[in-house]
């Protein structure tokens, strides 16, 4: 296997939900419990799909994509999870794409899935938001982040939140007309500056101290500190609880009991600050005439709270304290491992680093001083900076793909997938095929380098790193500008250490 797409498999085994450790640790009347309450739910799920598929043939209609369904109770998600925590996962896909065809029904995490390697069918779901599929995730995910996260939302409500989300925090315009670009420059710099000579640093430790750290501030604007750095430990402990056995909320020792637990402490500190916020609000209501009061409320409308508290859907605290915690979560592990990942690509690629460093050391060049930060021209002075990334985003596949229900009959290329199936959209099983890549598994940034590359591989639906439709991923560009600092100030500053790496 190429070693790009090896490091990239390595990185993404840890977003599947494995068992840890301590999980081992359970009672065994709740393990009992639940073994026969997941054999009584395979029974009528069986029962269920069946049904579903006898109405389908009975009306004239094609019978669902071929495929597997594996071990009785765990179908396949054992051979899933084996093939993931190892280098080379792809076997699992290549395999079962080359006996069944690009669209194939498995079973995994407890459920007949009809998963798509193909770039049209992806198409179609990304593009069937609200109308043939709506989105599916477990309910373990539903409690760890909250029934008002963006993630769950629907309908018009999803439409005005993304498009908030959007505007505000994450669009070219909010960027570029805001001091977020400064704000962005000078956390990465802040965060270099602290790294002692000959000392040894763990970049993606410190790459989600950066993002974390930037989000915080344009959710709440609070500047780096103690109260930051509280949150985010009990974040760590909540995210770990995204990739565990979901196990009963009382069971406190295992891993899900504990992302409980740290989940109520962070929705406690968030709701402590909308309420500080709702009294400083309301104060300067009463107060028009205190301008100190008038500049600070100003001030804070550049944050996301200040919007939701002046929102015409008038939220509840539990509705704004989901939604800000989900939109901490969304860029915690993803844009780090992203920017960690870049990083190790190019320093195994000798000629990619030195291409990266000349491009960064000429917009440096124009600069006054090294601590002059960065602006939007410079941004887009990045067009290998962009290669990179782009590379780096189909290979690692840090958002494999996405869960989708059909609330509709799917008629695709002669096959059914009936009403209410499961449905996976693999991205990652796209980004990484042959027919669409050359050399698909091998690192190489230069093939982003046609002006409209990108434009036609998107066009084409086999490259959808940030997901499509309805749903894509509001963060897109942010994710993009963070990384490109990052990379600016580390190939600048420490381009002779990356040699070392």
């Amino acid at each position: 296997m190429a070693p790009a797409a090896a490091a990239a498999a390595a990185a993404y085994s840890r977003y599947l939900l494995l068992l840890s450790t301590s999980d081992h640790q359970f009672l065994l009347l709740p393990v009992l419990m639940s073994v026969v309450a997941v054999l009584v739910l395979q029974l009528l799920r069986r029962s269920s799909w069946m049904r579903k598929m006898n109405n389908s043939v009975g009306g004239g209609k094609g019978l669902p994509p071929p495929g597997s369904v594996g071990l009785p109770l765990v179908g396949e998600t054992l051979r899933l999870i084996a093939a993931y925590k190892t280098e080379d996962p792809e076997p699992f896909i290549d395999e079962r794409v080359r006996r069944h065809g690009r669209l194939f029904t498995t079973h995994v995490f407890g459920e007949r899935t009809v998963f798509s390697a193909d770039p049209e069918f992806n198409r179609v779901v990304l593009g069937g938001e609200g109308r043939s599929v709506e989105c599916s995730y477990p309910s373990s995910i539903s409690t760890l982040l909250g029934r008002h996260s963006l993630l769950l939302m629907r309908g018009a409500l999803h439409k005005r939140m993304h498009s908030l989300t959007l505007t505000r925090l994450a669009s070219p315009a909010a960027i570029r007309d805001s001091p977020l670009l400064f704000h962005i420059d000078r956390l990465v710099q802040t965060t270099l500056d602290s790294w002692a000579p000959q000392s040894r640093v763990l970049l993606l430790d410190q790459a989600k101290k950066i993002t974390f750290e930037l989000t915080v501030k344009q959710l709440v604007s609070y500047d780096p500190g103690d109260w930051t750095e509280a949150l985010r430990c009990e974040y760590l402990l909540l995210i770990e609880g995204f990739f565990s056995i979901p196990f009963p909320s009382f069971l406190s020792f295992t891993t899900y009991g504990r992302a409980i637990k740290a989940r109520r402490k962070v929705a406690e500190a968030l709701r402590e600050v909308i309420r500080k916020r709702k009294e400083e609000k309301m104060r300067n209501d009463d107060d028009d005439d205190d301008d100190d009061d008038k500049e600070g409320q100003g001030r804070r409308k550049k944050d996301m709270v200040a919007e939701l508290l002046e929102a015409e859907e008038g939220f509840s605290e539990e509705e704004m304290v989901d939604f800000l915690l989900a939109l901490l979560v969304a860029g915690y592990e993803t844009t780090p491992t992203i920017m960690t990942l870049a990083v190790k690509f190019v320093t195994d690629n000798p000629p990619a680093l030195s291409l990266l460093a000349e491009e960064h050391e000429k917009i440096r060049a124009r600069k006054k001083d090294e601590m002059e930060p960065l602006d939007w021209s410079d941004y887009k002075s990045m067009p290998f900076t962009q290669c990179v990334i782009n590379e780096t985003l189909r290979v690692a596949n840090i958002v494999g793909g996405i869960f989708r229900r059909a609330v509709t009959d799917l008629h695709f290329k002669g096959y059914t997938i009936p009403k209410g199936s499961k449905v996976f959209a693999s991205f990652r099983a796209v980004h990484l095929d042959p027919e669409y890549y050359e050399e698909a598994r091998t690192f190489n940034p230069w093939r982003w380098q046609t002006n409209d590359a990108v434009q036609q591989a998107s066009g084409a639906g086999i490259f959808t790193p940030f997901g499509g439709g309805a749903r894509l991923c509001p963060g897109y560009e942010l994710a993009r500008v963070v990384i490109s600092v990052f990379l600016h100030h580390l190939v600048t500053r420490f381009r002779c250490a990356l040699h070392l790496i």
